[in-house]
């Protein structure tokens, strides 16, 4: 045989092992989505099984049958408030980041690399260390339970991620370009919107991406700061933890809806996430 040939065959068979490695925790968790209890809970365990819509069904019902009554759960719109609280504030970094990363990017002026390290630190902080004096300011000030209150706790964590992505984008346009939209005597403001913008699109949409995502995934900040009125899918699946048991098909169901926005998402810019993150959105 050709090593050419053997060289594919061997490539494909270890891209193969590596995919089934990480894609199988995802696989099973589709797989128990459409079995009961009693299915997923057997030993040993086993792939073929009786599928069943009933999990699902309990979702969009917001009725889940458990073994001592019925479970009466809101997952349906805590999917919509993960939607409207992960979009909001990635809209809001992204008004707030661009022109920010912009600045630094373009413009040197004191203390500007220490307030935009001030700004990162953010992301290494850990979330409980300021959630106390959070939650008692809130109260005061009436933000507690509110959707503008976690939109705007979430720019800790999207804010600092859109103007770190986005900068280092900025950065590696050259700036020969605006310099000579300018020479027309056009104002700064006007190069970021006619120029920048457009040439860093891939990479404000990578980094749009990936802040979603991470808004997305948050729990710690939800869970404190807000009720089940406002908790968005990563709180609300706790509702399946109850004294009479795990619903592990219900949880595995919910695990499977919280996944398709981000997936579609995910898909739809995969495009610009690809462009983005290879032409220098982030810089080691």
């Amino acid at each position: 045989m050709d090593k050419n040939v053997l060289r594919k065959i061997v490539r494909g068979v270890l891209l193969l092992v590596v995919a089934l490695f990480f894609l199988f925790p995802i696989v099973w968790v589709f797989l128990m989505s459409f079995q009961t209890n009693e299915y997923i809970l057997r030993t040993p365990p086993s792939l073929f099984f009786k599928p069943t819509l009933a999990n699902y069904a309990s979702l969009i019902s917001g009725e889940i049958q458990t073994s001592v009554g019925t479970l009466t759960t809101d997952y349906m719109h805590n999917l919509w408030n993960s939607f409207l609280l992960s979009a909001c504030s990635v809209a809001l970094s992204l008004v707030l980041g661009v022109p920010a990363a912009y600045a630094f990017a373009r413009f040197k002026f004191r203390l500007g690399e220490d307030i935009a390290f001030t700004l990162l630190s953010f992301r290494f902080a850990p979330p409980i260390l300021i959630l106390l004096p959070l939650q008692l300011y809130f109260q005061d000030i009436g933000l507690y339970d509110t959707y503008f209150g976690l939109v705007w706790v979430y720019q800790l964590i999207t804010l600092p991620l859109i103007l770190w992505i986005v900068r280092g984008y900025f950065e590696d346009i050259s700036p020969d370009i605006e310099h000579a939209y300018r020479l027309d005597g056009h104002p700064w403001w006007k190069s970021l919107a006619r120029i920048a913008i457009p040439l860093a699109r891939p990479g404000i949409a990578a980094a749009a991406l990936l802040a979603f995502i991470f808004a997305w995934n948050n729990f710690i900040f939800a869970l404190i700061l807000g009720s089940s009125e406002v908790q968005p899918v990563t709180v609300g699946a706790l509702a399946f933890i109850t004294a009479s048991g795990i619903q592990y098909g219900t949880i595995a169901a919910a695990l499977v809806l919280s996944i398709i926005p981000t997936l579609v998402l995910a898909l739809y810019a995969q495009r610009y996430l690809v462009e983005g993150l290879s032409l220098g959105a982030v810089k080691g």
